[in-house]
């Protein structure tokens, strides 16, 4: 299975921050933002993640992230010349999917919760049998995202419709920045036209899947944290719900590190050698502690 990171758009929202710099690679607490949906594909299992930016953004993420091998993945890169569309991804990395089902995160959303990896891991098995999935979470204010429509019963959880920033929404369920499709999701992002607003919306492409009978949702609960950092007010939000968790735990939030260590992608010796790359400070520190843990 593949996966997308989707960073790119001129991040307006955060002027004047991000005049001189990706949005995605700005910090979340201790890590730049792209560490948090690069964590999540890494811990559905997805070792081959293609990240889409923007033509003058790229250079300053392959500084960053490379090719991948410090983690134990390969990462690609993309590039989405201007903001038409979430759902033309699929198409931008047609080749890189090459047929297979694919995940695709946004770079600035943040999912944290104790039960991720399973439901992660139940995505991926709707995949193989032909099904895509989308992520609920409830907002006080859903006029701002992607709305589902949702029935809920002892069978299952149903989508009834699912709607782009509706003025009258009808549920309180946004749909977050992560999708699961199966494979042929390239084909079908070439039959969706452009909205009124000129781009190639997600909403569509999850509407064709809903009318085929084969979407899925799958709702974040309790126990589970969500993130769109767009504006200040979120970012300094996630911020802070991060240095609460590390400093109560005296643990790493979404460490691609820990996470490739923990998936046997790299050594003991690897992990080492970041942790002493960063022992400066107390992500390095943390690395460490966590490596003589599980010796």
């Amino acid at each position: 299975m593949k996966g997308i990171i989707l960073a790119g758009g001129s991040g307006t929202r955060l002027y004047p921050i991000t005049e001189g710099t990706s949005k995605q690679l700005i910090p979340v607490y201790d890590k730049p933002m792209i560490y948090y949906p690069l964590s999540v594909l890494m811990e559905a299992g997805i070792k081959d993640i293609l990240i889409i930016t923007t033509p003058s953004d790229q250079e300053n993420f392959k500084r960053l992230l490379s090719d991948g091998k410090q983690f134990g993945i390969n990462i690609r890169y993309a590039v989405q010349p201007s903001p038409d569309g979430l759902a033309q991804a699929f198409i931008i990395g047609e080749d890189f999917i090459n047929g297979e089902a694919c995940a695709m995160v946004l770079g600035d959303n943040i999912f944290y919760g104790s039960g991720l990896k399973g439901i992660l891991k139940e995505a991926i098995k709707n995949t193989k049998d032909n099904k895509a999935t989308i992520f609920g979470y409830q907002v006080k204010d859903p006029q701002r995202f992607g709305i589902m429509e949702i029935d809920e019963s002892e069978s299952g959880t149903y989508v009834l419709s699912v709607e782009e920033k509706p003025k009258e929404p009808k549920s309180d369920y946004a749909i977050t920045g992560l999708y699961f499709y199966p494979k042929g999701v390239s084909e079908m992002a070439k039959d969706v036209k452009p909205s009124d607003r000129g781009e190639l919306e997600i909403t569509t492409l999850n509407d064709m899947y809903l009318k085929q009978g084969d979407l899925k949702a799958c709702l974040l609960g309790d126990g589970y944290t969500w993130f769109d950092t767009g504006t200040f007010d979120s970012l300094l939000d996630a911020s802070n719900m991060i240095r609460t968790v590390e400093d109560n735990r005296d643990s790493i939030v979404c460490s691609p590190e820990l996470i490739a260590y923990n998936n046997g992608w790299i050594s003991s010796e690897q992990l080492e050698a970041r942790a002493k790359l960063l022992s400066k400070n107390s992500y390095g520190k943390r690395l460490n502690k966590a490596l003589i843990k599980r010796r």
